[in-house]
């Protein structure tokens, strides 16, 4: 078994626990007390990290965030790595896939340089675009699958010659590709029609599954679907209903103190909800 699932197993079956926190984090909804610092992003990020790491499983850091800052962004991303524990899985959602060589030097970029346990890349180029992920039999690739969004209906559920959604076909090929137990899927949770079937059929896959809160996926229903026979090899990932919780009556944060408690309560209000289920 890869590390990075050994790793992510682990800190799930310690804390009763599926959380992934998505660290989406816009300078433009961060709140007011964090703008005092040079760096608010990364003093965000790390007031999140440490609200919510006595209950996570997993971060998820949405590259777009960053890149889309230039070298301020990355440093804020290389730092917030550094802060956060290192028993707990690190994701970057970078969906990323090319061509060989290119593929290569971006699995270089997040598994080597950044030292992330796993990144999340598309299946449209086919296995010699992603074969330099798998090669890091260490690391966990996640394979965007069906996803949460409405135009997953432009190809992900098309239909194919067979009769069967082009979905089916990605996750029967992750599995054939999948080194060390090293791969794994996008699944939104707003798909919980049709998550039990994929389970079913990809019963060794690691399940990544964004859409629970903003975007009105179950929670309930992506625990009891999403996890393997071992309760196991399943993440559920929440990022603006976390990081951006509803302010106080005041109509905003008033101190970094008054926003990490509002966030750790989310948090909790979260695991508790799995616990029940797991």
């Amino acid at each position: 078994m890869s590390l990075a699932r050994d790793k992510a197993n682990s800190r799930i079956s310690s804390l009763k626990s599926l959380l992934c926190v998505g660290l989406d984090s816009d300078p433009d909804k961060i709140p007011a007390p964090f703008s005092g610092y040079e760096n608010p992003v990364f003093e965000f990020n790390r007031t999140v990290i440490r609200a919510t790491s006595d209950v996570a499983a997993a971060y998820k850091i949405n590259t777009a965030f960053y890149e889309a800052r230039g070298v301020p962004g990355l440093q804020d991303m290389e730092k917030t790595l550094g802060v956060i524990p290192e028993a707990i899985m690190t994701i970057a959602d970078a969906k990323r896939a090319d061509i060989g060589n290119t593929s290569r030097k971006y699995a270089q970029a997040f598994f080597d340089h950044w030292s992330f346990d796993a990144v999340t890349v598309a299946p449209y180029m086919g296995f010699d675009s992603l074969e330099p992920f798998f090669a890091y039999e260490d690391k966990l690739v996640f394979v965007l699958c069906l996803t949460s969004n409405e135009g997953s209906a432009d190809f992900e559920e098309q239909l194919m010659l067979d009769g069967t959604p082009l979905y089916r076909s990605v996750l029967g090929k992750v599995s054939s590709w999948s080194r060390s137990e090293n791969g794994g899927v996008v699944v939104g949770a707003t798909k919980s029609s049709q998550l039990g079937e994929i389970r079913r059929q990809a019963p060794g896959l690691f399940f990544l599954m964004p859409g629970v809160g903003a975007q009105g996926g179950s929670l309930d229903e992506a625990v009891d679907l999403g996890v393997d026979t071992d309760r196991q090899s399943a993440l559920i990932n929440v990022s603006r209903a976390l990081i951006y919780p509803e302010a106080p009556a005041s109509g905003s944060f008033l101190s970094i103190d008054d926003y990490e408690r509002a966030v750790a309560e989310e948090a909790k209000k979260i695991h508790d909800a799995m616990r029940r289920v797991l």
